[in-house]
């Protein structure tokens, strides 16, 4: 491909040379025409490689997408748990928790594997699994997935795809779009308050959108569950995501006016980015950029539409945000702790995940190739730790939901010993 590249530009250039265009319009549909050829030979050589990939299976490349450190052999009995990528524990309350085991007590997943008790699965005293459920709360057995980009929402869409079949209930979700909007205007939130509550239970609704209060406008709240991620890893596979060659040309299939990214953009790496300061990269807190662009925020998912929500890291956010989760949210997902989240999943929202952590084991190499993107390379801790300097608050909404997810997880883990 390479050699073919070099000879096309080798030819391309003799001919510029000797039929240099003397009308600015032919100069411009030449660099056009350039542009395109540049992408389209791109896209074919990366396509190539990943088809490669893909037929070598699942274990050929990382399931860094899905599984990061709460790896599961497939009906065996081994866990990692504790601690994240990063290198940070669940929580700063929760640094104890760990996977050494607890009396020799053990359990049994519904995956055939083992889990060990968690040292810390007294810390809280005794905990009722329906008090920390807001699943009790719903008068409509109606589920709304807003879920956020990049945290495994793909495969989280997929997996309950399977389980509306098992479970019977209904799955809707919403509709490609040209341009994603996560925040509404009062008029919108409203259309889009009515349409959930307009599905016949049991039915889930998934879409890329801001929290809304659905009492607000008179209409019942449906049942909330979404996921989370350690915010600056979110980023950055969020940065590569949208570079990825199949990417772009899937979007320029559904939607063929879009026009074609500038190949510098394309072969810019996050490092770089960083580093010299790129607008693309800076994180400056309380700057606004409103709609789908500003991916850099998961407290806006849980905050809602309001201004107040739009500020990059900003307290008020992360406050309304821990206020909404612990009000509103059954469950908050941490992709990290994916063994963890679905057991939870199954014990607090049986209507609609019963079964959810043996489909998803059953069913692994299925999921674990949604959205899996083998050309995002490996960014420096040196980088991240920059990146981090400014995302505090995310990291603390972040270190928040991965304890409520923990102490939900104790509650069912104490249940389980004292029938």
């Amino acid at each position: 491909m390479t050699g073919t590249y070099r000879t096309f530009v080798s030819h391309y250039r003799a001919a510029v040379r000797q039929y240099v265009p003397k009308r600015l319009t032919e100069v411009i549909a030449l660099v056009s025409l350039s542009t395109t050829f540049f992408l389209f030979i791109h896209t074919q050589a990366l396509n190539s490689k990943l088809a490669e990939v893909q037929q070598s299976g699942p274990s050929a490349a990382n399931y860094e997408e899905l599984v990061q450190t709460n790896q599961i052999q497939r009906g065996g009995a081994h866990h990692q748990k504790g601690v994240s990528s990063s290198g940070r524990f669940q929580s700063r309350d929760l640094a104890t928790a760990g996977s050494r085991s607890r009396d020799g007590g053990r359990v049994i997943t519904s995956s055939g594997g083992s889990d060990e008790w968690p040292e810390d699965i007294d810390a809280y005293g005794v905990l009722n699994p329906a008090e920390l459920n807001n699943t009790r709360k719903a008068v409509k057995e109606i589920l709304f997935f807003n879920r956020v980009p990049k945290v495994g929402s793909q495969t989280t869409m997929e997996l309950m795809k399977s389980l509306s079949m098992r479970n019977n209930f209904h799955y809707h979700k919403d509709r490609t779009q040209k341009v994603e909007t996560i925040k509404l205007t009062y008029s919108e939130e409203k259309r889009l308050t009515h349409l959930v509550n307009s599905f016949n239970p049991p039915s889930v609704y998934v879409k890329h959108v801001c929290f809304s209060n659905f009492t607000r406008f008179g209409l019942p709240m449906p049942i909330y569950v979404n996921m989370v991620r350690d915010p600056v890893e979110r980023v950055i596979s969020w940065y590569y995501y949208v570079r990825a060659p199949w990417y772009f040309v899937e979007r320029k299939r559904a939607f063929p006016d879009l026009p074609l990214p500038n190949p510098n953009w394309l072969r810019k790496d996050y490092e770089t980015c960083v580093r010299t300061n790129d607008p693309e990269c800076r994180y400056l807190p309380g700057s606004r950029r409103d709609g789908f662009g500003d991916h850099r925020r998961q407290t806006m998912f849980f905050c809602g539409h309001g201004d107040e929500c739009t500020g990059f890291n900003t307290e008020v956010a992360m406050r309304k945000a821990k206020e909404n989760v612990e009000r509103h949210y059954a469950v908050v997902g941490v992709l990290e702790e994916l063994n963890k989240t679905l057991t939870v999943l199954e014990h607090y929202v049986p209507r609609f995940f019963k079964g959810a952590l043996d489909t998803y084991w059953r069913e692994v190499h299925i999921f674990s190739k949604i959205n899996r993107n083998i050309y995002k390379p490996k960014v420096e801790e040196a980088t991240k730790e920059i990146v981090r300097q400014n995302f505090t608050r995310e990291l603390e909404f972040f270190d928040f939901c991965k304890q409520r997810l923990h102490k939900q997880y104790l509650a069912v883990l104490q249940a389980k010993q004292n029938p």
